[in-house]
């Protein structure tokens, strides 16, 4: 007896089939590329990309149409000839089953040099498992892949876009600018080591909004060099919050100023919102962070500058010269998972100043055995509005 599909199912293939047929581009079928899960398409990607990018036509799409399709390491090089070139994708990426194919080059889909890009949807799947599990047995494994990266880019939009099981970091921004990138669904186990969601690095005017990111480090990484961030609407977890740092690896080092996050929802996490840099010598620096409209949901210490973080055990007797300055925790509410709702552990040598902490409710999930608590150390910290748990940071 034949098999009936649901109206839902052919309205969604039917749906498919129009935007492909509307949608004039270079398809990566066209090229050879074959979407069975099996076939190395690299090369036909490769060629896709060329045509698209090389293309003079407004407007030059690369399409992935619905398959799977093996991809191994792959750079999209520009600046691209066309004006905005736009890249649709239907179908699942996947890296190989051996991680070590794409896991020694410790990248797997690079963007290089490329400005004015847009990029629609699609899965992106690194199956990073079996690093993960090589790794946990003390094994000698490679490095690891972040799964997609952008190098020294501009006016990027990534939309609708989703990865999956990363090696390492999924998405890595560096060196680039004016990017937005909206409607992401990043996902890792918690147990799976440095899956950072989003890193950025020595960027500016970043933009990510209304995302759903759960994994096993950081939800969103901000490091050395990042200006003008703003992350909107960010649902993390599991995961170790969103970091600024850590900073004060070096002794001569860029900062990082100009990052708001607001309207953000952290569930179980390791850390909400924190800053944090090693305690040792270095010119960097976080100045005009703004952490607003913060849900914690039995996160782990909520909120957090940490200016001694030192995670191995292994670093040197100092104090962190990392200037942490302009600082505003404003409308935080919620329950912590730790005692500690919030703790600022500041320099001795480079107090904090310009803290203010203005109307923050959050409490203990067993505050009514264990009260909730709070620290600070040399900190300047100003209070406005209802502040619990209260902290004069004497």
């Amino acid at each position: 007896m034949a098999r009936v599909l649901p109206f839902s199912c052919k309205l969604f293939i039917a749906l498919v089939a129009i935007k492909l047929c509307t949608i004039t581009g270079f398809n990566v079928v066209d090229f050879g590329a074959i979407g069975d899960g099996k076939t190395d398409s690299t090369s036909s990607f490769l060629k896709a990309w060329d045509a698209a990018c090389n293309s003079i036509v407004p407007d030059a799409t690369m399409v992935v149409p619905p398959g799977i399709f093996l991809v191994r390491y792959i750079t999209f090089t520009g600046p691209c000839k066309s004006n905005n070139t736009k890249l649709f994708i239907f179908g699942t990426i996947i890296a190989p089953d051996d991680y070590k194919f794409i896991g020694s080059d410790q990248f797997w889909i690079v963007f290089y040099r490329v400005n004015w890009l847009s990029i629609f949807g699609g899965t992106l799947d690194a199956k990073g498992s079996s690093l993960w599990a090589c790794k946990s047995a003390g094994n000698d494994c490679p490095f690891g892949a972040r799964s997609i990266t952008f190098q020294s880019c501009s006016y990027v939009l990534v939309s609708g876009l989703k990865s999956i099981n990363s090696q390492r970091i999924h998405i890595s921004i560096n060196q680039s600018s004016n990017m937005t990138l909206r409607k992401l669904v990043i996902i890792a186990p918690s147990q799976s080591p440095n899956t950072d969601g989003i890193h950025i690095e020595s960027s500016t005017g970043i933009t990510i909004s209304n995302s759903s990111i759960g994994t096993g480090d950081d939800c969103i990484s901000i490091g050395p060099g990042s200006k003008s961030l703003l992350m909107d609407q960010i649902a993390c977890g599991p995961g170790h919050g969103i970091s600024i740092g850590s900073l004060g690896r070096t002794a001569m080092e860029d900062g990082v100023q100009d990052v708001n996050v607001t309207n953000s929802i952290f569930t179980m996490t390791q850390n909400g919102v924190r800053v944090k840099s090693f305690p040792t010598a270095s010119d960097g620096y976080a100045k005009n962070l703004l952490f607003k409209n913060l849900i914690m949901q039995n996160a782990s210490n909520p909120m957090i500058i940490d200016q001694d973080y030192c995670p191995h055990g292994t670093c040197p007797q100092k104090n962190s010269a990392v200037k942490v300055s302009q600082v505003t925790f404003e409308n935080i509410t919620g329950t912590s998972w730790t005692r500690k709702a919030f703790t600022l552990r500041c320099s001795s040598t480079s107090p904090c100043d310009g803290i203010q902490l203005k109307d923050i409710d959050l409490h203990y999930v067993d505050h009514w055995t264990n009260p909730t608590q709070s620290d600070c150390e040399n900190a300047q910290v100003s209070f406005i509005g209802y502040v619990f748990p209260y902290n004069r940071c004497l």
